[in-house]
């Protein structure tokens, strides 16, 4: 493709819902680029895992410029990558592949995305002490995101604690004044805590629930869900009417996805553009 027209796509499974084509392919538009953002949804194609090399050598095959990555693939790619960017390689996970000059590097703009969240939406709300749900590829990246942020105490909770037990050695090596600890009674971390983040995809149409029991949120906590798509998450409605203050997550989505522009293209984003195109199409409740 020439240097005006791009092919990306997005990895993943069950992103139907995805609002990704429409921000970048309406983005490349106001700037006069041609782009075509393909989903590949591995759960509507029926693949697993194993389909995931043949289809990125299929991306370098037609040049493509790169294609995003989310659930549950941002740490299952890394193996099939020439490189990791800095930020990639301190959270272990990849959310963007950059495809050029016949290398495939991989960049994590979810770190960006979220951090600009917590900066835009917390305002003057304390954020040493927070809570967090779900230690897979998202959360670490979330994870690092409120370390830079200057969260000092960081409560992981996982499914998974093999898994969560792993983020926090990593993260407790790259910040060893702060406090990270793993699992325990989440309804006693969440009544010390500052603030809760969901990174799990709990509350996406087909997950619906709530990752955290209701009756632990209350007014003072703030709240931060990844999940955009519905927008209105149940845990977004449920902090909402406890009087939390919320950050969805639509400032997550939109600021990952702007960097993951600016990767693909070479072009900076135009972030409040892209905040409009996505309010145009904002995704529904939860039902």
């Amino acid at each position: 493709m020439t240097q005006d027209a791009f092919l990306v796509g997005l990895i993943g499974r069950d992103i139907g819902a995805s609002r990704s084509p429409w921000l970048h392919e309406h983005e490349a538009s106001a700037q006069g680029l041609r782009l075509l953002y393909m989903l590949f949804d591995f759960a509507q194609r029926g693949w697993d895992e194993s389909a995931l090399p043949q289809l990125l050598a299929a991306l370098r095959t037609l040049g493509a410029a790169g294609c995003n990555v989310t659930y549950p693939y941002k740490q299952a790619v890394i193996g099939l990558l020439d490189d990791l960017s800095p930020q990639a390689r301190a959270v272990g996970a990849v959310n963007t592949i950059v495809l050029r000059q016949g290398r495939a590097v991989g960049h994590n703009t979810d770190i960006i995305g979220f951090g600009d969240g917590l900066a835009s939406g917390l305002g003057d709300r304390p954020y040493r002490s927070v809570v967090q749900v779900g230690a897979g590829g998202a959360g670490a990246a979330t994870a690092q995101a409120l370390m830079l942020h200057g969260v000092d105490q960081l409560h992981l909770f996982d499914v998974d604690a093999a898994r969560a037990g792993a983020l926090a050695q990593r993260l407790q090596g790259q910040y060893p004044g702060c406090c990270i600890t793993v699992g325990g009674d989440l309804a006693a971390a969440l009544a010390t805590a500052h603030g809760l983040v969901n990174a799990t995809p709990m509350g996406m149409s087909k997950m619906p629930g709530l990752p955290v029991p209701a009756e632990c949120l209350g007014p003072h906590l703030w709240v931060a869900d990844i999940v955009y798509f519905p927008l209105e998450t149940a845990l977004v409605a449920e902090a909402r009417r406890r009087g939390c203050t919320v950050i969805d997550g639509s400032a997550m989505a939109i600021g990952q996805a702007a960097a993951a522009f600016t990767l693909f293209t070479g072009r900076p984003a135009d972030t409040q553009r892209m905040r409009a195109s996505f309010d145009l199409f904002a995704p529904a409740k939860a039902a």
